[in-house]
């Protein structure tokens, strides 16, 4: 699941709140269809400044009420996991994303022939 980032600009105010226990329920309207298979390891894709940077696995996707009054509260795992950046329009709501279509995690990407520090140095910043 892709869903846009509103009111963080960086991944690491991300990590702070979600490292103090913000950020860990996401309010939306509709419940999703494939909410099984979201919570069987799923994750949620943050998109910040029309880049997917980051992910949050997905715990839990609940729905409370019934009708027009209903909300659907998705519980996310408090760990922030980098990805490669990929490019994003702006969208509403959240989408589904599939798994061949999902940005690698930058911990499993290979720095290849880069000097380590500098490897460093962009997975820092963002932009590996």
């Amino acid at each position: 699941m892709i869903k846009l980032c509103v009111g963080v600009a960086k991944v690491e105010t991300l990590e702070r709140r979600a490292a103090k226990g913000d950020w860990l329920t996401v309010h939306t309207r509709m419940t999703p269809k494939r909410a099984t298979e979201l919570e069987d390891g799923g994750s949620l894709y943050w998109v910040m400044k029309g880049s997917v940077v980051c992910r949050m696995p997905i715990v839990d996707i609940t729905t409370r009420g019934e009708g027009k009054t209903s909300q659907c509260l998705i519980q996310l795992a408090p760990e922030v996991i980098r990805t490669a950046p990929q490019a994003r329009r702006p969208f509403q709501g959240w989408r589904y994303l599939e798994p061949k279509d999902a940005p690698p995690d930058l911990s499993t990407m290979d720095a290849g022939d880069l000097p380590p520090e500098l490897a460093k140095q962009l997975r820092e910043m963002g932009a590996w």
